[in-house]
């Protein structure tokens, strides 16, 4: 198994910035993040600077978030909502640039929360109209997007909870290069049987991503049973990265035993001597 850390949410005893070199350090070859920036088109200088964290921690970007919103006021995406389409246009036009300067191949298009007044139908169109216009740009490039469902009671009214909500979606973009982003923790919060789906839908996957239940703390701080999950993505054949998006509940370095054991026990594909 292959393992990237998510720096939007781990080693946040640091600096954005400084997470890059912080989880090299901590064993990590490989790093994720939600959108990095306040905005969707960056100062150009905020751009490098963020190229060259990468290039300075010898680590690789494996997968990044398209432009969110407002994220810390509860905004969780703008795919699906009329009148942004520009704001993804432009936002595309800077993930294309990353991924051409780090080689990260996934992309996160959250949905978004539901506007007030706005039909489940007109999100739905509005989504995957932009879908296809984003994968267009990026798909030539060896990019898959992909599209996740979010846990009930703690992303506001955003639309998408099960596998068969992104599906929803999915099949009307009808494109192999967007796909389901299986996150076992929003998932199994909305009473998905996350060892049996994975490997049910494992050919319709572009992303896995970990935390535990509940708290969203590292595996084994919760209940679900990541030694059969994890077992169920090696028998279903997965060859991509697991994200690990979970908030440490000690200091990030110390959250990682689950990680080392792992590691000990040769089911870690990449080295990851620090953990």
């Amino acid at each position: 198994m292959q393992f990237s850390a998510n720096l939007s949410i781990m080693f946040t005893e640091v600096p954005f910035l400084e997470r890059f070199t912080a989880a090299k350090s901590a064993g990590f070859d490989d790093v994720e993040c939600w959108w990095p920036f306040a905005t969707p088109v960056p100062e150009e200088a905020e751009f490098q600077a963020f190229l060259a964290a990468i290039e300075r921690a010898e680590v690789s970007l494996r997968a990044i978030n398209l432009y969110a919103g407002d994220m810390p006021s509860g905004d969780r995406g703008v795919l699906s909502h009329p009148g942004a389409e520009h704001v993804l246009a432009d936002n595309t036009a800077i993930v294309a640039r990353i991924a051409e300067a780090t080689g990260c191949r996934t992309v996160n298009a959250l949905y978004g929360v539901r506007p007030d007044g706005v039909s489940d139908d007109a999100l739905r169109e509005t989504a995957v109209g932009n879908l296809q216009r984003i994968v267009a740009v990026l798909a030539p490039l060896g990019v898959t997007v992909v599209l996740e469902p979010l846990t009930n009671g703690e992303n506001g009214s955003y639309p998408l909870s099960t596998v068969d909500d992104a599906f929803d979606v999915l099949d009307r973009v009808d494109h192999p290069a967007v796909r389901l982003l299986f996150d076992a923790y929003h998932l199994h919060n909305n009473g998905t049987d996350v060892v049996h789906d994975v490997v049910t839908y494992i050919d319709r996957i572009g992303h896995v991503q970990l935390a535990d239940s509940p708290g969203r703390g590292e595996p084994g701080s919760g209940t679900i049973d990541f030694a059969a999950f994890f077992e169920a993505l090696t028998r279903s054949g997965y060859d991509g990265f697991i994200g690990c998006e979970y908030r440490p509940s000690t200091t990030t370095a110390e959250s990682l035993g689950w990680l080392a054991e792992l590691s000990r026990n040769g089911q870690v594909a990449s080295n990851r001597s620090g953990a």
